[in-house]
Order: structure tokens, then sequence, then C-alpha cells
């Protein structure tokens, strides 16, 4: 409880605190009491009196912040007043009509020029007008001019929609040929403004204007419908004539006098000749029946004929005033043109008919003259096989005996000249079976393994003698085909590849490509050129003349061509001069023997890698770790190409001309490439390949690296599981 009133005025506080503060001292001075209350009592009272005195001064220091606000807002008033008087003064000066609405679309202000041709409604434009009552006066206004199929209402509700948008203008006819051009904005706190603009003089104007435009028009297509070649009328909506020709009349011997304006289609049409015959099933009737519908006529054409032979085109369609324009084309030359083409083209039918008949008969008698000879050359080559056979034995029986050097020397090319005899008559027979077409194929699914190995072990030798590097990368897939015609295909792309390179290597290998897989087999010999691409898959064809008859008699490429073409798999060619060649055999995945696709149990995601076949490419300095992730790869079944720096990887995929499924590239390389410039040059060189940096630096500057070049970074030491995930983002 507060011992003053806070309602009394200050000097009144002042006046009872002074005598609170007497009755204190008093009661201080009479009071002996040891125990010091008297003293504290006085304490309070002088703090008591300090805080009054501060109260005072704060309320002082208030009351004078009021009076300086009062001052300023009675300021501000005033310079309000005066704005709107200027602001009110400036609207009036303005040659429109201004109109200003709040955000609460009622009027604040407008000029004296608002809406003054509408004297019925300039009472009732006082500020708190709304919006929607000012539409409604102007609506109903007998100075707003409606066309005759609009009500005030209908106006009204146009008006309103019109309002929803943030800026519009559209134009206003008041009565006695006047015009106003309605602006209409949005103000940024939500008002509108309205600008009123009296366009009468140039809607005058516009007008006359386009009356002289049409009349111009209406002289220039009279003179064009004069100089046609066609005759045209032109009719409108009600089916009245509004324009002619006067070729029309010459093309239906009809008068021009009976073309007049105004003259109805049926008028005309019952003028046209009597001898006019329409064709196609088309009729008078129809045509009149097309011509009175009064909108939606489709485009008409048909023919009509005259006695006298002529052919007249008829177009007839529809205009977007639903009136329409008929024109009449003289095609009578065109027309005995066709017929004699007619005439002329069954008689060359006739005779290619006479001449199919003979190409026919001699197609037949070359198909069994070919077939006569292939069967000819299987039997003699079944024939022969067997005494070569024996002769064969024979020679071999001699290297039991002791021999001389000499003789056993003779007996070893004699050995190979029965082996190249041997090869040519196989050869000869593969092509006979394939063009008498006897060749049956057994089509199952064959381990590519199955074939390339083998083939591997075979032909290394005949490499290694000549000084090459025969490549065959292992593939786990398994295709459909003929496994001793597809044996034969690979066969003879290696051999042809080792006989024609003199330095360099051959690689073998088998690419996935989606739900097929490309057999691909690369060399580096003397390359083919574009002219002879084609000539090489022709029986005994070699492009090498001086190449001797041990070598090879040109068939391996034609058996190659007919095999692939006999089993249904596309073959490819890709071959530059001096650079090398590449052949390419798309084969269809398959299930391994004995399972079957729909009934095989879900393989493990490790085992899908085992079975893709990736090539991936590894450029690493460190020999000890390129081999260690060269064996972990391998064991997964991957073929791993490996290089020790950038020149180097670039060199080999150069010489073998292969695009590697994945690349691992460690960072530090050498000092004038790292990892990110050579991933940088591979990508613009091969394009998008799946790609990951390898690397021991942890630097924040090595990830913002790869992130910027969009390549992912591993650690060392590598994690075996991170190379696994990577191999399982390749295949997908």
């Amino acid at each position: 409880m507060s011992l003053i009133n806070p309602d009394d005025s200050l000097e009144r506080q002042n006046e009872k605190l002074l005598q609170i503060a007497d009755a204190l001292m008093r009661r201080v001075e009479q009071d002996t009491d040891n125990s010091g209350i008297a003293y504290a009592q006085f304490e309070r009272a002088a703090l008591l009196e300090d805080q009054v005195r501060q109260r005072t001064l704060d309320l002082e220091h208030t009351l004078d912040l009021l009076h300086e606000s009062n001052a300023r807002l009675a300021e501000a008033m005033a310079e309000a007043e005066d704005a709107r008087t200027n602001l009110t003064d400036a609207i009036e000066t303005v040659n429109e009509g201004f109109g200003l609405f709040g955000p609460d679309d009622r009027l604040i202000l407008s000029n004296s020029r608002f809406c003054r041709h509408m004297h019925d409604i300039t009472d009732h434009l006082q500020s708190g007008l709304d919006f929607v009552e000012y539409v409604r006066l102007i609506s109903e206004s007998r100075y707003l001019a409606l066309p005759d199929d609009e009500t005030p209402d209908d106006w009204a509700q146009k008006r309103m929609q019109r309002h929803k948008d943030n800026h519009v203008m559209f134009n206003v006819r008041l009565l006695w040929d006047r015009w106003l051009q309605v602006s209409e904005h949005r103000t940024k706190n939500g008002g509108t403004v309205i600008l009123q603009t009296d366009v009468t003089d140039i809607m005058r104007l516009e007008r006359e204007e386009r009356n002289k435009l049409r009349d111009k028009q209406a002289r220039m297509i009279r003179a064009t419908l004069d100089h046609l070649n066609q005759g045209v009328c032109i009719f409108d909506k009600d089916a009245q004539l509004v324009g002619w020709n006067a070729k029309v009349g010459s093309l239906l011997s009809m008068s021009i006098n009976h073309f007049r304006l105004g003259a109805q289609f049926d008028t005309l049409l019952d003028q046209m000749p009597g001898e006019v015959e329409f064709s196609g099933g088309f009729s008078p009737k129809k045509f009149r029946a097309w011509a009175m519908q009064r909108t939606k006529r489709r485009p008409l054409s048909f023919e009509v004929q005259r006695s006298s032979g002529v052919i007249l085109d008829v177009f007839a369609q529809e205009m977007p005033d639903q009136g329409f324009v008929i024109s009449f084309t003289d095609v009578t030359s065109e027309r005995e043109a066709a017929n004699a083409l007619f005439e002329v083209n069954e008689l060359l039918e006739q005779r290619v008919m006479e001449r199919t008949l003979e190409l026919e008969d001699a197609l037949a008698a070359a198909e069994r003259a070919n077939a006569s000879k292939s069967r000819f050359v299987a039997a003699a080559s079944h024939d022969l096989l067997q005494p070569l056979s024996a002769a064969k034995l024979f020679v071999s029986s001699l290297t039991e005996s002791s021999r001389s050097a000499s003789d056993l020397e003779v007996i070893a090319k004699a050995e190979n000249a029965l082996a190249s005899v041997e090869q040519i008559i196989d050869a000869l027979l593969d092509i006979s079976k394939l063009e008498a077409g006897s060749a049956s194929f057994d089509i199952a699914p064959v381990a590519m393994n199955d074939i390339l190995l083998p083939l591997r072990n075979e032909l290394e030798p005949i490499a290694k003698k000549k000084g090459l590097d025969l490549r065959v990368v292992p593939s786990n897939l398994t295709v459909k085909s003929d496994a001793a015609f597809l044996r034969r295909i690979v066969q003879n792309l290696i051999s042809n590849a080792i006989r024609y390179t003199n330095s360099g290597k051959v690689l073998v290998g088998v690419r996935r490509l989606g739900k097929s897989a490309r057999l691909e087999v690369w060399d580096t010999g003397p390359g083919i050129a574009e002219e002879n691409q084609d000539v090489i898959f022709e029986e005994f064809r070699r492009l090498d003349a001086r190449a001797s008859a041990s070598e090879g008699m040109g068939l391996g490429l034609a058996i190659v061509e007919r095999a692939c073409t006999r089993l249904g798999h596309p073959l490819g060619l890709w071959s530059e001069v001096g650079r090398g060649t590449g052949f390419f055999v798309n084969l269809s995945i398959t299930e391994p023997k004995g399972t079957l696709a729909k009934n095989a149990p879900i393989k493990s995601r490790l085992q899908a890698v085992q079975d893709a076949g990736l090539i991936i490419l590894l450029v690493e300095n460190d020999h000890d770790l390129s081999r260690a992730i060269s064996l972990l790869l391998e064991k997964w079944n991957v073929s791993v190409l490996e290089a020790t720096d950038g020149e180097a990887a670039l060199q080999l995929l150069e010489e073998i001309q292969l695009k590697p499924d994945a690349i691992l590239l460690d960072y530090q390389l050498s000092d004038d490439m790292d990892g990110i410039e050579l991933f940088e040059i591979l990508q613009k060189r091969y394009g998008p390949v799946p790609t990951r940096i390898i690397s021991a630096n942890r630097s924040a500057e090595l990830r913002q690296n790869c992130i910027r070049m969009g390549v992912q970074l591993i650690s060392k030491p590598i994690d075996p599981e991170q190379l696994r995930l990577f191999l399982e983002e390749v295949l997908t």
C-alpha cells in the first residue's frame, strides 16, 4: 500500500513527502534506543526522498517529449494537408480523367474530368464510393452505348472481371459516337488508378482509314480475280454473290450477265448448262445442300465435265465470316496427259512382267547350276580328304624311323603343305555347304570361354613365331549360336589378323552391350582401304597378291560373312590404313546349358559382376599396389589393362582401339600429368566412362577438384568393398 496517492499532483506529493520526512526526523531525535532503529528509519526516509526527486525529473522529461511529439505531429499533419492539396491541384491539371481507389476499393479522390461525359453519375463520385457501386453506375448510365445483345448487368460483370488484372486497357463507346479509352493500373499497396482518355477523334480517323483501305483492297481483289486463270465466285453467309471474275462465265459457258451482285447461289446453279455432268457420285443436289449450310462447311472438291469434253476441277471452301468461295479450274490437258500416261504404264507393266518371267527362268537355271557346282565341290572335297588323311599318316610314319636332319626338314615341310591343303579343302567344303543351303546349324547355348581359350592355345605359337603379341581376354558370357560354326568364325578372324599383321599385337575379346554381346578382333596390321572393305568378303580375293597358296586361298572372310548371315549374327568392320583393323560380330546372350532363364536363381551382386566380363583400365605407378588391385579384379573375372602413367595409358588405348568399361586412376602419376588431368583427357576422347580417382592425399583441395570434375575419390588404403560397389555401379 503506497503512502502517496499517485493521482495527486507533483506539488502535493512533494508536500506529503516533506511532512513524512519531518515526522521521521522528529521520531529519530526523540528515540534514544541504542538499537539504531531510528537511524535506519532516517536512512530510508532519505532514500525515499531521493527516489521522489528522480521520479519528478523523469516525469518532467516525459512531458517535454510529449510536447515535442505533439509539435512534430502538427507539422506532419500540415505537410500531409499541403501534399494532398498539391496532389489535388496536380491531378486537376491532367487532361485525362483521373480516379484513385484505395486497397479497400473505395474512391479516395478524382479530378473534374473523371466520368465528365456521363453527367448523370458525376454527383455520385464522392470519396468513399465503393468500386462495385462505381461500376454499377457506369453500366446503368444513359450515356453508355451498349451493343444490342448486351445488358448493363453483362457489361458490369465483364468490367469486374477485368478489375482482377493488375493492368488492363479497353475502349468504351458512349452516345453521339464518342469513345473513351480506359486504362486501369494496380498500385503497390493494392489500390487502383483509373485514367480516362477521350479518343473520339482517333477512332473516327481510324474508321475513315479503314474504309479507305477496304475500298482499296476491294479494287485489288477485283483486279486479282480478273487476272486469275481460274473462275472464282465469292458468296456471303446468306449464299448471295458478292464477287466474281469474267473467267467463270467462259469456263461454265454462261453469260456474264447472269453474274450480278446479290444473286442467289440457287439461281446460278439452276442456270448452269444442262450438259454439265458431275463426277465421283456428286450431284447438284448435294452441292446445293452444302452451300445452304450456315456454318461448319467442310472443304469440297469434285470434277464436272461439259459435253464439249472440257473437264473442270471444282473446289469450294468456307471463309471465316461463314461465306464461301468456289473456284473452277480447267484440268482437261492434265487429265488427257494422265490417261496417256496410264496407257503407257500399262504397256510398260506388261513388258516388265514379260522381262521378269525371263529373268526368273534365267535365275532358276543359275541357281540349279550353282547348286550342282556346290554339290560337286562338296563331293570332291569329301573324296579328297580321305587320301589326304592317308598321305598325312604316311608322312607321319616316316618320322618314326631314324632320318637325317635334312630328311626330317623335308618331312616337316610336307606335313605343313598337307595341312594347308586340308585347310583349303575344309574351307571349300564350308563354302559349298553355306551356298547350297545344306549346312545344318545346331543352335544352343555356347560358352565363349569354350571357344576363346582353346583357340588361344592353338594360335598363340603361330603368333609368337611371327613376333606378334596375341591377347585373348577371357569371357564368362554364354551366347546363342552354333558352336562349330562360331568356332570357325572366330578362328578365321584371328587367323586372318595374324596372317596380315607383320608387327604389333592382336587383341580378342567379348564386350557386353545390354542383352547382347559383341565379339571383337583387333589387329595392328596395314589396314584396309575403304574401297576394298567389301571386296575382302568375296571368294578367292586377297589384297596381298604376293601371298602363297600355303597362306590361304582367300576363303576365310567369305566363310565368316556367309556363316554370320545364316546364323543371324550382324558382322561389322572398322579399319584405317596404317593403323589396323577391327572385326565385330554381334551375338545374343543366353543362359548357360542346363539352366532356364525363368527358373534361374537370383544371382548375387558379386556373381553379376563376375558374369559381366568387364574391362577396366588401371593407371597406377606403384607396381606392388597395381598388381594387388589387378589380382583382386581378376579374381572377380574382370580384365585389367595396366599402365604406369598417363602417356602409357593413352598410347595403350590408342593401339588396341578399345574403350574400357571403367577406369581407375591414381592421382599422383607424374610431373607432366596427374589423375585429374588424365580423367579430363579420357572423358573428352572417349565420352563418359565410369571413373574413380584413388589417392592417399586427403586434402580438401583434392576433394573439391574431384567434385568440380564430377568424379568420386577412393582414399588409400583401398577397401575391397569400395571396388566391388564401384563395379556394381558400372553394371547399372
